[in-house]
């Protein structure tokens, strides 16, 4: 991770308190971690311009994880979306990731390779402060995902951590 974060990148990337969650979860993905595709889950442009504005240089090789196939992944994206802290194109990125780690059976910082809950506390609390300042009980973080999504759309909010098991 640190070899990423050393790279040069544009102004907006090192500005951007998201960079270093992108660093963990692109080492997570070339170790092997997680369940998120090579791409963190993003088109090839965007996976492109992210690496290109955040970590230029030679690529790490990304091993493919095996996310499940999810039928809410756009409506989770789109939540994530509606909940954006507004600053920055990388929520756009963050939105699609996070989306993409819920398709997972484990904790989503888990799911998206991170090293540590605390990671994807900073990427919540910066991508999605509206949504992050809602989780006044620390709930863990995929299942309070869901529950919005549910809550959204006035569906019986159970206590599973996915719509998987609900089905």
């Amino acid at each position: 991770m640190q070899q990423l974060l050393a790279r040069p990148g544009d102004a907006a990337a090192l500005a951007d308190p998201a960079r270093p969650v992108f660093a963990s979860m692109i080492t997570g993905r070339s170790l092997g971690e997680g369940i998120l595709p090579a791409g963190l889950g993003l088109d090839a442009a965007m996976f492109e311009a992210l690496w290109r504005r955040y970590f230029p240089g030679p690529p790490l090789p990304l091993v493919a994880g095996r996310p499940e196939d999810i039928p809410e992944l756009d409506d989770i994206e789109h939540l994530l979306l509606n909940c954006r802290s507004g600053r920055r194109e990388s929520e756009l990125w963050l939105a699609r990731i996070v989306a993409w780690g819920c398709a997972g059976r484990d904790h989503l910082w888990q799911d998206l390779g991170l090293a540590n809950r605390k990671e994807l506390s900073l990427l919540m609390t910066t991508g999605f402060h509206p949504l992050a300042a809602l989780n006044t009980g620390d709930m863990k973080w995929k299942k309070f995902i869901y529950r919005q999504y549910c809550e959204r759309d006035g569906i019986y909010v159970c206590p599973a951590p996915s719509c998987g098991e609900c089905i």
